[in-house]
């Protein structure tokens, strides 16, 4: 079943497992997200649950947005996410039902979507890994340039310009990341809070997406599948 959920970025620290190993895990404030709205193949052409998450002030939403929430008895939301169900599961979810960390339980893995922290202008060695020219003498302080970005018709560009896509200095980071199948460590429903194991992209109190897992390696679908199972 497919389910997406909204959260913020608390922080990182480590648990400890019952058998005294050290896991780094994210700490994840998860919901509680409302649905906003329920697309159906016969209204929309496909089957889709649209969620919102973290109240924002009225005054400060565009019209549009607070009528879009009211349909569904919900204050308006600051973000809004729509992910695509199978056309037999749109019936599971009503307008205006609160989703909670709940959700989740009996998923052994999750992906986490985030946006990346900025990082600003940045050179190819730091955004590209490159290894930059010789230390040694006569490099003319070029030791951290990119050498040369044409030449042999711009690398098979044909053209009289670098084709696009070249690796060159510029805006580093503020990108979208998913990190795919990040094992759950812990749930906590009383505080709605969902531990997974290592990081995940973005700042602390940033917003992250967190779905089921879209493909998983045979080792791990096997135990998706026991832990589904054993929820059940």
């Amino acid at each position: 079943m497919a389910l997406s959920m909204l959260g913020t970025k608390i922080g990182m620290t480590r648990m400890f497992t019952e058998s005294g190993a050290n896991v780094p895990v994210t700490v994840i404030q998860v919901g509680p997200c409302v649905v906003t709205q329920v697309k159906t193949p016969e209204r929309d052409g496909y089957a889709a649950v649209q969620i919102g998450y973290h109240d924002a002030k009225p005054r400060r939403s565009p019209m549009p947005i607070i009528g879009h929430d009211a349909k569904a008895g919900a204050a308006p939301k600051r973000f809004h996410r729509e992910f695509r169900v199978e056309p037999d599961e749109v019936e599971t979810y009503t307008l205006g039902q609160e989703l909670t960390v709940e959700q989740l339980e009996g998923l052994a893995f999750v992906d986490v979507i985030g946006t990346s922290k900025g990082k600003g202008f940045q050179g190819v060695m730091k955004r590209h890994n490159f290894a930059g020219l010789e230390a040694s003498h006569g490099v003319e302080r070029k030791h951290r340039s990119a050498g040369s970005i044409g030449g042999h018709a711009t690398n098979l560009g044909t053209g009289p310009k670098p084709k696009k896509g070249k690796r060159m200095a510029g805006h580093m980071g503020a990108e979208r990341v998913t990190v795919r199948s990040l094992d759950v460590i812990s749930i906590d429903k009383e505080q709605g809070l969902l531990m997974v194991k290592g990081p995940v992209p973005g700042a602390n109190k940033g917003m992250v997406e967190i779905r089921t897992p879209s493909r998983l390696y045979a080792p791990k679908a096997r135990r998706q599948r026991e832990t589904t199972k054993n929820a059940g």
